[in-house]
């Protein structure tokens, strides 16, 4: 992703969601797709425009042709939502989505999926059905913006949905949740369709056989500050990523390793900078911490390797989540 950090350190963190092991049904509960594409926050003031990602880069430098299609709003909102290229048949492309130069035949489309203040109104401290009421008045569903929108109670029959068409999973969503920027909470949890987790990519092995570029990428995560080893992934790659991402790890070469502790590869490995992350899908992980039968799904230019951590990821037990909640009430 060819992003600006932005300069200013005045910018919105948005809410975050637990990860949990199942969908449900519920009546106190909305659920909408999971979205395949970088989460954006959109500060709308009259003609200035602010597009940035969860870590404060500027996304207009990527994707300018949404600043427009925002400025279409003519009043002052902030919006939170995903950017996402929808193929053909309407199912997002995160790869193409990295590598967009605004010459691509797919869609690239922001659902809004909230809505943090209107005319200069805090909008936060109210509940989110209500927010997504005021956000279907001024976001259309079709068009460059648009909005996203949910249903309530039936979370298992959208998740049996986005099985049958291998989606990402959906989002279930506390119809009286406030908007708490920056807070991983329980009243907002995201259910995968895969398993996936972010890793840091810390070295790779030299390519055998018929293989270009490199055999494996080394993987890591912090744990109390430290770099521990989480195993390594070579499957996933086609030529093009294998190119790419190869261009992304030559000016992170070190010497040494970055970890405190040995590992064995299975040949000569070259060590990185931990400064890229990619995500990895897997199966389980070993009581050791290590990825089983991981493959390479993509890189997250949109993440920072300091915020990979296993706890980050951590699934917890629906039963837990809820048992949580309803002490709170």
């Amino acid at each position: 992703m060819r992003a600006a950090r932005r300069n200013n350190t005045n910018f919105i963190k948005p809410m975050l969601a637990t990860a949990t092991d199942q969908a449900f049904d519920h009546k106190e509960w909305i659920f909408e797709l999971k979205l395949d594409g970088y989460r954006a926050i959109a500060e709308i003031s009259g003609k200035k425009i602010k597009l940035y990602s969860r870590n404060a880069i500027d996304l207009s430098v990527q994707f300018p042709s949404l600043i427009p299609a925002l400025e279409k709003a003519g009043m002052d909102v902030i919006l939170d939502g995903e950017i996402v290229l929808l193929d053909e048949k309407g199912k997002a492309n995160f790869q193409e989505l990295q590598n967009y130069t605004g010459n691509s035949s797919l869609q690239l489309v922001y659902f809004v999926f909230d809505i943090l203040s209107l005319k200069k109104n805090d909008l936060k401290d109210m509940a989110l059905l209500e927010r997504k009421k005021i956000l279907k008045k001024i976001i259309k569903r079709s068009g460059m913006i648009r909005y996203c929108d949910h249903i309530e109670k039936r979370g298992i029959d959208l998740f049996n949905i986005v099985q049958e068409r291998n989606g990402e999973g959906i989002m279930a969503k506390k119809k009286d949740s406030l908007y708490v920027p920056g807070i991983r909470t329980r009243e907002w949890l995201k259910i995968k369709n895969h398993k996936s987790q972010e890793a840091i990519i810390i070295g790779y092995t030299e390519p055998k056989g018929s293989r270009s570029h490199f055999g494996s990428l080394i993987l890591a995560e912090y744990e109390k500050e430290k770099l521990k080893y989480i195993g390594h992934v070579g499957t996933g790659f086609n030529d093009s990523t294998l190119r790419i991402l190869m261009e992304k790890m030559r000016p992170l070469v070190m010497v040494s390793s970055p970890l405190d502790k040995k590992i064995k590869t299975n040949s000569p490995a070259t060590w990185l900078r931990p400064k890229l992350v990619g995500e990895i899908g897997f199966t389980e992980r070993t009581k050791d911490g290590i990825l089983r039968h991981p493959v390479f799904k993509r890189l997250r230019a949109d993440k920072k390797s300091k915020g990979v951590k296993a706890e980050a990821e951590k699934i917890l037990p629906l039963k837990k989540v809820l048992r949580s909640l309803n002490k709170q009430a």
